[in-house]
């Protein structure tokens, strides 16, 4: 699989931000189902939003099929200062391995450094099933700042990360 053929796309329309919310919320996107109210809430509706908010952008990957197969977002900070967070990213169980995560976070990137971005903050759960994307995050030039013990369940902790971005 030629991963550099294919096409990142940027959430323009609405029907597009609807298809996406279908693929956060498939069992094809993530392999901890066990969302939280408020990701449920926000896979519903973050898609849609981001087409009127300033500095609030979706990604996608379609398949040969015009199917998405990989999705992530970011938004700027709420003081609007130039830090953006990476929000969520999710790759099809099937499309995992071959690079289509890399190739939204540069386009992620990208745009964050347009946008006068200063620094980059995401983060993930400290779960067996999130230590590919901490890797990840490692492998972009994320440090690991933080913890907050108990954060999306009892037991389950949510683990900061940072990247500045220099001009």
């Amino acid at each position: 699989m030629e991963v550099s053929n294919w096409t990142v796309h940027e959430l323009t329309n609405e029907k597009d931000a609807l298809r996406i919310t279908d693929f956060y919320l498939s069992p094809l996107s993530f392999d901890d189902q066990r969302h939280t109210p408020g990701e449920i809430e926000h896979f519903r509706h973050a898609p849609l939003l981001s087409l009127s908010q300033r500095n609030h952008r979706h990604w996608y990957i379609e398949n040969e099929s015009g199917e998405i197969i990989a999705v992530t977002s970011c938004k700027e900070n709420e003081h609007q200062s130039g830090g953006f967070l990476w929000d969520y990213l999710a790759v099809h169980r099937e499309y995992r391995r071959h690079g289509f995560a890399k190739i939204l976070f540069q386009a992620l990137e990208t745009f964050a450094r347009s946008a006068g971005g200063r620094y980059i903050l995401t983060y993930t759960c400290d779960l067996q099933e999130y230590l590919p994307i901490q890797k990840m995050f490692h492998a972009n030039g994320f440090e690991r700042i933080g913890t907050y013990p108990n954060y999306y369940y009892e037991g389950e902790a949510r683990l900061a990360f940072y990247k500045p971005l220099s001009p």
